[in-house]
């Protein structure tokens, strides 16, 4: 898994980060929801794996927008549909479990504001 990811690393690179975080989300909805104690399920392996192909083909590189103000969407339906799930029951919790995580993805979902409302 990426969670290992060293800290100047992570700081510099946005796709890293994005994976390190929606890793750490897709953890805590498997958890939560399927209840497993160890790792993740055989489902959400699978929306992991998917989701870190997406990322690592992300047309917009160190310059990828949160996915939710990408203007651009890659997933297909059924991935999108499960990974809005996980979204949304993990992202509150991210706030208390990994709150630099949080805090930085809201600092790039600004970002990505300006640059794709302004550009």
């Amino acid at each position: 898994m990426l969670g290992q990811a060293g800290g100047k690393k992570l700081k510099n690179n946005r796709i890293l980060r994005e994976q390190v975080c929606i890793e750490k989300m897709i953890l805590l909805y498997c958890k939560g929801v399927h209840q497993t104690d160890d790792g993740l399920c055989v489902e959400c392996r699978r929306l992991f794996g998917y989701a870190r192909q997406r990322l690592e083909r992300c047309i917009f590189s160190q310059d990828k927008p949160v996915c939710a103000k990408c203007p651009v969407h890659c997933y297909q339906k059924t991935m999108r549909q499960n990974i809005v799930l996980v979204m949304r029951y993990a992202g509150p919790r991210m706030l208390y479990k990994h709150p630099i995580l949080a805090l930085r993805h809201l600092i790039d979902s600004i970002r990505s504001r300006k640059r794709y409302v302004a550009g």
